[in-house]
């Protein structure tokens, strides 16, 4: 029951993380853009257009690549933690963007980033076979 369920998590993981890089692609793409942190040495129409193909590849990985599962684990969790200096930003820079207008509401967000990475690493086994491989 319980892989039933690891597997179930990663499939909504991988459909959110392509819900959210056609968002970055398309009807949302200002907003993120706006996320993206002023020290980037890139504009942040080409880092959220790169995001959003990341996200779309990696949600991808996560619904398809089953055999290479725990790797596709490991990429997403890196790539939540990359993601999350744009969060930090949004913060600090006082940035109203997906609803969060306060700054209370933009620093819970930042809680949810590392379940984000939990989820990623506990949905692919990623985590359960990394502590194996230790033994």
């Amino acid at each position: 029951m319980q892989e039933w369920i690891r597997k179930f998590a990663q499939l909504v993981l991988g459909a959110a993380l392509i819900y959210a890089g056609i968002m970055h692609l398309t009807t949302s793409r200002l907003t993120f853009q706006a996320q993206v942190p002023t020290w980037v040495p890139f504009s942040a129409d080409f880092v959220v257009l790169a995001s959003g193909v990341v996200e779309i590849a990696l949600g991808i990985a996560l619904l398809d690549l089953w055999k290479f599962r725990s790797q596709m684990g490991w990429a997403t969790a890196i790539y939540f933690v990359l993601i999350f200096p744009g969060n930090i930003s949004q913060y600090l820079n006082h940035i109203d963007a997906f609803g969060l207008d306060s700054d209370t509401a933009r620093a819970v967000r930042l809680l949810f980033q590392p379940l984000l990475v939990v989820w990623a690493l506990w949905s692919t086994g990623a985590w359960r076979q990394w502590r194996k491989a230790r033994t």
